[in-house]
């Protein structure tokens, strides 16, 4: 299956840039309230399809929300965390490689580049470059033996926090209506909230990813409507067995 082309039409001017520190912001907020929103969603509409009284749903939905937020934030955490770690460990090992064997890395660098098509010449010339400094070094050996890069990892506390409060806050739509109504009140309230939110987050994704607003808000609402669907076809059935 190939990948899906580009309307040019749609592409940024040029001159801009490929990526800006609000979109690298942006993006995990966006994907953490898009996960908070449909988990819980989908939590809530399997409670309330079995009936049960309006308390169950709502202590089910706090469960789900307070669950949901701590495990992205952990999650969150410990990514981030362990790519820097593995970044620092990857650093020290190449700084000793350097120092007892820079030939070979000297080799391993030229060779990689000549592979991309620059001749032998160049890529010697290019690496005795960029062997003049260290740390220059260090850091192109590293990208290109193991693919980490210092500039795309941030910070393991903001991700975490990020996602915490990204995830709650989607978490909370779907719970909100409960929180003020009951019965079939609560319940329709509760679908027509997170319908808009999918919408609206649907269109800040299609925003980061480049894609026409529609297809990403009509997908959202379809992705996560079906989700809340099966869950609430299912709760509805073991409601009415009294599973």
């Amino acid at each position: 299956m190939g990948v899906r082309a580009f309307d040019h039409r749609t592409l940024p001017d040029a001159s801009a840039p490929h990526e800006t520190k609000a979109n690298s912001v942006l993006r995990p907020i966006v994907f953490g309230a898009n996960d908070g929103l449909v988990s819980n969603l989908a939590l809530v509409m399997g409670v309330a399809g079995a009936n049960p009284a309006p308390g169950i749903i709502v202590l089910a939905g706090i469960a789900g929300l307070l669950a949901g937020a701590f495990s992205m934030g952990v999650g969150e955490y410990i990514s981030v965390q362990s790519q820097r770690e593995l970044l620092d460990f990857q650093i020290a090992f190449q700084r000793k490689q350097l120092r007892e064997a820079p030939e070979q890395e000297r080799a391993i660098l030229t060779r990689l580049y000549t592979e991309r098509g620059f001749s032998p010449a160049q890529a010697a010339d290019f690496a005795a470059a960029v062997f003049d400094d260290d740390d220059h070094a260090v850091r192109l050996l590293i990208f290109e033996e193991v693919g980490l890069d210092a500039r795309s990892i941030g910070s393991p506390l903001a991700a975490a926090l990020s996602s915490f409060v990204a995830f709650t806050i989607g978490a909370f739509i779907p719970l909100l209506p409960f929180l003020l109504a009951s019965g079939q009140e609560a319940l329709f309230g509760s679908i027509a909230v997170s319908l808009v939110a999918l919408a609206l987050l649907g269109t800040g994704i299609a925003r980061l990813t480049r894609r026409p607003i529609p297809y990403g808000a009509v997908r959202q609402v379809l992705l996560g409507g079906a989700a809340a669907a099966v869950t609430f076809a299912v709760g509805t059935i073991i409601g009415a067995h009294g599973i």
